[in-house]
């Protein structure tokens, strides 16, 4: 899952780029608009329903990539704040559970289980209508993910973009959204992506939280210097390369 996945116009969704392991994400797209996804699950084995609140979320584990922190348990409590220290700078994240609360809460039990630590942010795109940076992936080359996946809580109120050409709708994810990526319905684990510029997608990915403007700060310099020498001119690895060094939470 090298490359994420969506079929939009000319946003191109892979669900394997160039991977060919199972169980985990990534950022898909030959295309010069290729969207956030990652790579499905060929199959998927025992399953967990934890409590968050009034809701309950269901997780389910893939079989070939057993789930190195667990399934997220019933009970543990959701974050509303987290910031990723970083090598290019911190990146403060306000969560939203009340828009999106069973990612919300896998992404809390990872980040309470360092399984961000010491992660690199693989692929910065900087094409007109997607302005992303994608991270979380414990491999830092578009194949990682938790070893589970999560339910989708997909946006129902982004603003409304033009259709692509096959009709399909569109929508804009703001600059600033925090957003899961994912290859297919409910196939979300742990990779995400930082907008940094208003970016049109299909209404397919969980938005779970807002980076704030330190953030984007830090986001916008990176993405200044674009992406890495030899990689396509507007979509790979950033130049100023993104480890993701520490979290706090709140």
């Amino acid at each position: 899952m090298r490359r994420l996945a969506a079929t939009v116009a000319t946003v191109a969704v892979l669900a394997a780029g160039c991977a060919s392991r199972t169980g985990g994400e990534a950022v898909a797209g030959d295309s010069p608009r290729a969207a956030p996804s990652a790579t499905p699950s060929s199959t998927t084995s025992s399953a967990s329903t934890s409590g968050t609140g009034d809701d309950s979320c269901r997780y389910t584990e893939t079989p070939d990539r057993p789930a190195p922190v667990g399934l997220p348990p019933s009970g543990e409590d959701s974050a509303a704040w987290v910031v990723f220290a970083t090598t290019s700078g911190d990146l403060p994240i306000t969560l939203n559970p009340d828009q999106a609360p069973c990612t919300v809460h896998s992404f809390t039990h990872l980040v309470a289980q360092r399984f961000y630590d010491d992660t690199t942010c693989h692929r910065l795109t900087t094409t007109a209508g997607l302005a992303i940076l994608q991270c979380g992936d414990p491999d830092g080359d578009g194949t990682g993910g938790p070893g589970y996946t999560i339910p989708d809580e997909l946006p129902t109120s982004l603003p409304s973009a033009p259709s692509d050409s096959t009709g399909q709708p569109l929508v804009t994810y703001p600059r600033g959204t925090v957003a899961m990526a994912n290859a297919g319905p409910n196939t979300g684990g742990s990779q995400f992506f930082l907008v940094y510029a208003d970016s049109t997608l299909p209404p397919s990915y969980t938005v779970f939280g807002t980076l704030d403007e330190d953030g984007l700060a830090t986001l916008d310099a990176v993405a200044a210097r674009g992406v890495a020498a030899g990689s396509p001119p507007e979509d790979g690895p950033p130049a100023q390369p993104v480890t993701i060094t520490s979290t706090t939470t709140r």
